[in-house]
């Protein structure tokens, strides 16, 4: 008894197809690459003891001023305090994710394993967004606890529950969305300060300089920055009462980070590796 074999599929010039790499394969793949150089832990770490530290610090100094009758601020512009630096590290992981392999040419062998160039974009946005979620909503929390507890001791803590879980939540999508828009950046960019430093610009120098536009114009822009739209969803009571409101600002960063993404997407397929 003999086995029969289908033929073997080729190409015209003979050359035998190659089996496609799906997205769970481009996916894994990523996921090992992230996992197995140090920056990732040093950064993550960096990203934990910034957003929950620094909120507990802060709680911690603040906490007898704010249960005085002198406080101008409320307890929630604090209770998520750390969130607002913890963004700088989730820039930096998002922009090694993509232009590490630039920088190295390993970029080459990634699009010679996984030819569809959309794939490989879908699976470090998959990675970071998802890994960043997770991270930035545990670190809210983090601080949140700590902090509360030094709030309760002077008897204005606040429950985890209404506009405080929406913050911590919330800390997860935006951090989420930073790591995001900074990967498609980096795809359009491929270097590494470059990517980091244009996104930081963006957000902490550019997000805090267009208050200086005088007029309706002025308010739209300060509305509108990625940072100051995005960032509203993360903080309980914003420090800045122009800002939009969480959800619509949420809304309006989700629909910039959109329009970045696209414009990478179309970069990759059109320019060689």
């Amino acid at each position: 008894m003999t086995a029969t074999l289908a033929p073997e599929q080729t190409h015209a010039d003979g050359v035998p197809d190659l089996p496609r790499v799906g997205f769970g394969a481009a996916l894994h793949a990523e996921w090992i690459k992230l996992r197995t150089v140090r920056s990732t832990g040093w950064t993550l770490a960096a990203f934990v003891l910034l957003g929950a530290g620094l909120t507990v610090l802060i709680c911690a100094l603040n906490a007898e001023w704010l249960a005085s009758g002198d406080a101008d601020e409320s307890p929630g512009s604090f209770i998520t305090w750390g969130m607002l630096l913890a963004p700088v590290c989730a820039v930096v992981l998002g922009a090694l994710v993509v232009t590490s392999e630039y920088a190295t040419g390993m970029v080459r062998s990634t699009f010679a394993a996984v030819p569809r160039r959309g794939t490989v974009m879908a699976a470090k946005a998959v990675l970071v967004t998802g890994l960043l979620l997770v991270v930035g909503t545990v670190t809210a929390l983090l601080g949140y606890l700590g902090g509360n507890w030094f709030l309760d001791r002077e008897g204005i803590g606040m429950a985890l529950e209404g506009d405080v879980l929406r913050a911590i939540v919330g800390s997860g999508l935006y951090v989420a969305g930073i790591g995001l828009l900074t990967a498609a950046v980096g795809f359009v960019v491929r270097h590494t300060a470059g990517t980091i430093s244009l996104v930081l610009a963006v957000l902490l120098v550019v997000g805090n300089m267009v208050m200086l536009v005088p007029g309706t114009v002025g308010e739209w822009l300060e509305k509108l920055m990625p940072g100051n739209a995005g960032g509203a969803i993360a903080s309980p009571v914003p420090f800045n009462p122009n800002l939009l409101d969480a959800w619509n600002g949420f809304g309006v960063f989700a629909l910039e980070v959109a329009a970045v993404c696209l414009l990478a997407w179309t970069t990759v397929r059109r320019r060689d590796a």
